[in-house]
């Protein structure tokens, strides 16, 4: 049965084509003969208890010249949709946490996915803290002092803002670097957030793993290498993904997060994974479909959507 799906993410237009995961969702949402809305987070509104959203009717294609056809703009009652994607990329800042409450005006009733009171509370790199013995040592803190002492004691670390996202940010701190005290200045300046330090893991030059579990089920996986000279290995600046096997680790590390993912309704969730350590939980909007189907000859797409209609 023909279903209406409200697509909340950024321009459309913008996207790259060729490795969109939203795109994807699209796509397959549409494959089933179920209707289309986009609508950017800023036309999403709250009045006098009801959400509306300003945006277009939305048709698409896998054509890198010509993706998508969108129709006159209106407004729409969210409450009359089936299901609402929330798929605008991060930051994770008040603006992400405010959509997530209007839209929990609707849900469940309309189908929010991610479940928005959900990813509320699952900032990436905080969510991660309440699993046990998955994260490689970790600091959350402003304070210098403890600072210095992880780093003393660790010697060898990764200094990131907690909100962050896309690697952006992302520094290792090497025994003989300088810079700490004047980069935490320079953070101190740029956010009122708490940093994160980590323990640097040089498993990272032989990849870092992205796992997406779907309702709690660990679906597949990739492999991002950092570039020569590269700390990160995010895809965007200059890491290349590879096909890969998951190990008895990774879905050891599954299993431990899986039930509580299906419980709080993160359908859709993103890991990264570094040798034997977990370091983020992605439920904002989280990437990876294209290359985990190309290497695997997947439908992720598909796996997600049959986890959606069952909530349904």
């Amino acid at each position: 049965m023909s279903k209406s799906v409200a697509i909340q993410m950024d321009p459309i237009h913008l996207i790259d084509v060729n490795g969109d995961s939203s795109l994807m969702l699209a796509l397959e949402a549409q494959r089933r003969g179920h209707e289309l809305f986009h609508y950017l987070p800023g036309g999403l509104s709250l009045k006098n208890g009801k959400v509306s959203a300003r945006g277009n009717p939305l048709a698409v294609r896998y054509d890198a010249s010509d993706h998508f056809t969108m129709g006159a703009e209106e407004v729409v009652d969210l409450s009359t949709a089936d299901v609402v994607l929330m798929r605008q990329d991060p930051p994770f800042d008040m603006s992400y946490i405010t959509a997530t409450h209007i839209l929990e005006h609707i849900h469940p009733e309309t189908l929010v996915v991610n479940d928005p009171a959900s990813v509320r509370n699952a900032p990436e790199k905080l969510f991660v803290t309440h699993f046990e013995g998955v994260m490689p040592e970790t600091l959350i803190t402003t304070d210098r002092r403890e600072i210095m002492a992880f780093r003393e004691e660790h010697k060898d670390i990764i200094v990131k803002p907690l909100f962050g996202n896309g690697g952006a940010g992302v520094f290792h701190i090497k025994p003989d670097d300088e810079n700490l005290t004047s980069l935490l200045e320079m953070f101190t300046l740029m956010f009122r957030e708490p940093v994160i330090i980590q323990r640097y893991l040089p498993e990272v030059r032989q990849g870092d793993k992205r796992i997406i579990l779907v309702d709690g089920v660990a679906v597949g996986g990739i492999n991002r290498v950092p570039a020569d000279g590269e700390a990160r290995a995010n895809m965007h600046v200059g890491g290349v993904a590879l096909k890969t096997n998951l190990t008895k680790r990774e879905r050891e590390i599954c299993d431990i997060i899986g039930p509580t993912l299906k419980e709080q309704g993160l359908i859709f969730v993103g890991i990264d994974v570094i040798g034997d350590y977990m370091t983020e939980i992605n439920v904002t909007s989280p990437t990876g479909i294209q290359e985990m189907n190309r290497f695997d000859g997947s439908s992720i797409e598909t796996l997600i959507w049959d986890a959606i209609e069952a909530r349904l």
